[in-house]
């Protein structure tokens, strides 16, 4: 919910609003699946459909308003106050970096944020689909991006 009110913030100062559809769309998967889950009756569960909802009322103002209202919320979802993001709970834990050889993904895998480049290193050269890509080939350079990607060159 954090990330999600982070990401909406951002993409709404800078225009960017089929990214903050995106977002919001990535949202309520994970509230389809915390559904699912049998969460629905725990205390979180009701904050975060009004989340969904004040993040949505700029992009969908009618609808939003007329599920706040069938919700029994206060006069107007577009009087409320935007929700805020608590930085510590949308702080990554881990990062899904890729693994490419000669600029092709070949893998993925996700290590702690602050994984060294030297350890990204080890298990891009370790992972078996990248032994495949360079098996019998010379390794010309190894580039790594720590927290985004690694990329064997080969010839």
């Amino acid at each position: 919910m954090h990330q999600t009110i982070q990401k909406v913030e951002r993409d709404i100062l800078e225009f960017k609003f089929n990214t903050m559809i995106a977002a919001l769309m990535e949202y309520t998967n994970a509230l389809y699946r915390a559904r699912d889950a049998g969460l629905t009756s725990t205390d979180p569960w009701p904050q975060a459909i009004e989340t969904l909802l004040l993040l949505s009322a700029p992009v969908a103002p009618h609808i939003t308003e007329e599920i706040w209202a069938r919700l029994g919320k206060p006069y107007s979802i577009h009087l409320q106050d935007w929700p805020v993001a608590d930085a510590a709970l949308a702080a990554e834990d881990e990062v899904e970096v890729v693994i490419q050889v000669n600029g092709k993904l070949r893998d993925k895998v996700t290590v702690a944020i602050d994984t060294d480049a030297a350890t990204l290193e080890r298990l891009a050269m370790a992972s078996d689909k990248v032994q495949s890509f360079i098996d019998g080939k010379r390794v010309q350079r190894v580039i790594v991006v720590p927290g985004k990607l690694v990329n064997v060159v080969v010839k």
